[in-house]
């Protein structure tokens, strides 16, 4: 699952890994809308499917006001902005060669709105740094036939107080956006909790740490809670004694 904020291209680097790979499945999560029309993003989607042979997967999202803001692009209301994106989608003529079946398609959501936009018009929705409690509200929200993917950041550290410094650096820039402030402040938290790098209660929530049994869990819960997929985001993938912090999810790890 490839993002886009402030490092590769998400979908020249999805080119360029099913290019060359096999059977790895490649998606995007999220392709900001804002950037590419939506007659372009109708071949990305198409294009990318054909030449993979399916393994390729789109999942767009709106982004935010001040990230779109720096590149010149007005904010609009993310219902109708993703509604009326998705309409050009589903019109634009794409003449190439189809591929043997449409790249599945995904929005990031949040609010009750968009996920119902989600449910009626695409294969489902995609959440981020939101706990388990929150993926019950939007399973009921979204109803049992739209998938459900929900990105959270993982650290394989036991010591508390190093697993909090690496999320809070990790998190420093999402605990600026306010859209995040107001979905957290529904499920209890308070101004108070996004100041100075974030509570230790909401850093828990949203990033999950600890040893294999502590991580295990949290993918549980997540699938407890409604979720069709739980995607694990590392913060840090060299532990401090040099082991990959991804081998601790691997079958039959220590």
């Amino acid at each position: 699952w490839l993002p886009e904020l402030f490092g590769r291209e998400p979908i020249a680097t999805a080119g360029y890994l099913l290019g060359r790979t096999e059977r790895l499945r490649v998606a995007t999560g999220i392709a900001n809308v804002y950037v590419r029309d939506a007659h372009a993003m109708a071949q990305t989607r198409s294009t990318l499917a054909e030449l993979s042979s399916g393994r390729f997967v789109l999942g767009l999202g709106v982004s935010n006001v001040g990230l779109n803001a720096t590149r010149g692009h007005p904010w609009q209301m993310p219902l109708p902005k993703m509604r009326e994106y998705l309409d050009v989608m589903d019109g634009a003529a794409v003449q190439s060669p189809d591929p043997v079946e449409p790249a599945p398609l995904y929005i990031a959501a949040h609010g009750p709105k968009l996920q119902e936009l989600g449910a009626q018009r695409t294969d489902g929705i995609i959440t981020y740094l939101m706990p388990p409690e929150h993926t019950h509200s939007s399973r009921e929200q979204i109803g049992a036939a739209a998938a459900l993917s929900v990105v959270c950041p993982f650290l394989a550290e036991t010591d508390a107080e190093v697993a909090r410094a690496k999320a809070r650096k990790g998190l420093e820039y999402y605990l600026t956006l306010d859209y995040y402030h107001r979905e957290w402040t529904k499920l209890g938290f308070s101004d108070a909790d996004f100041a100075s790098g974030g509570s230790d209660r909401l850093i828990d929530m949203l990033v999950a740490w600890g040893d294999k049994e502590a991580l295990s869990s949290r993918v549980a819960s997540y699938r407890e809670a409604g979720a069709s997929r739980v995607i694990v985001m590392p913060f840090d993938l060299e532990r401090r004694d040099g082991s990959d912090s991804l081998s601790l999810l691997a079958p039959g790890s220590g």
